[in-house]
């Protein structure tokens, strides 16, 4: 089964719930007065999409948990539901149950993860799951409940959620899960949850990613194995020569700038000419 990500809802308009967010802590004017004043056309999108902008390059971001999404995700894993159901702030989830939703004819969906196939395995993996659905159809036809039947369903059953997740809160799962460091289940999931986003709101889309990239840290924060590991790993310094550049500094141990240097500054001409006058 494969994963689906859709996006069921969102807040009315995330720009203009941003917008007096951020204009309540920056401005004399009351909320309502600021939200008149964008009903009456006097405070146009461009200029709250610009005003939001700035406010995010500053780091505040509470404001961002006034701006809500609903998501459905089917076909994923037990496994990748272990891991997101860490993250808990600014989040809520609805999980398909294992109690109450008995697999009619023992047969349960799963997943095979592409590793699998590649080592000539997944024929023995779906073998087991053959015999494990078999054994859970017999368990309940004897009268066994689905919530103990469960105990025989692997990792790799599938399962579904529906979510309500807060900006913020779907920043963070970004900044985390879009990593290459990250499960490549969740890896999908978050990538598609910022498809969603960026189809309906580009604006707030755009800052879904991974935590290094341009709308984010801009460098990465893992060890320097991983960063050599990384596909993008060359795009983006790592946080080690940002310190190491920052010691020299502060050692004074940067090159000077040489006459050279001081030469190139002199003559340097954007334009690739010079205008003079008489």
């Amino acid at each position: 089964m494969a994963i689906q990500v859709t996006l069921l809802s969102r807040s009315e308009n995330p720009l203009r719930s941003l917008y007096e967010a951020y204009r309540t802590c920056y401005s004399q004017l009351t909320p309502q007065q600021v939200h008149q004043r964008i009903e009456d056309e006097r405070i146009g999108e461009e200029q709250m999409r610009d005003f939001i902008v700035e406010r995010l390059k500053t780091g505040h971001a509470s404001p961002l948990e006034q701006v809500w999404f609903e998501f459905a995700i089917s076909g994923v894993s037990r496994a990748f539901s272990h891991q997101f159901v860490r993250h808990r702030v600014g989040i809520s989830f609805e999980q398909q149950s294992q109690r109450y939703v008995t697999y009619k004819g023992g047969e349960f969906p799963y997943t095979i993860p592409d590793t699998v196939r590649r080592a000539g395995m997944d024929g023995e993996m779906a073998d087991l799951f053959e015999k494990v659905s078999e054994l859970y159809e017999a368990m309940v036809a004897a009268g066994v409940p689905a919530e103990d039947a469960r105990f025989l369903l692997p990792n790799a059953t599938n399962t579904n959620f529906k979510i309500t997740v807060n900006f913020q809160s779907l920043l963070h799962i970004c900044d985390l899960r879009l990593c290459t460091r990250a499960q490549w289940e969740f890896r999908k999931v978050a990538a598609l949850l910022r498809s969603e986003v960026m189809r309906a709101e580009p604006t707030l889309g755009k800052y879904l990613q991974p935590k290094c990239g341009e709308h984010r840290l801009g460098y990465c924060d893992e060890s320097e194995k991983d960063w050599e590991a990384c596909p993008i790993g060359r795009v983006r310094p790592h946080k080690d020569a940002l310190f190491r550049l920052y010691d020299a500094h502060r050692r004074g141990e940067l090159q000077p700038l040489d006459e050279d240097a001081w030469r190139a500054i002199e003559t340097f001409d954007e334009g690739g000419g010079a205008v003079t006058g008489g």
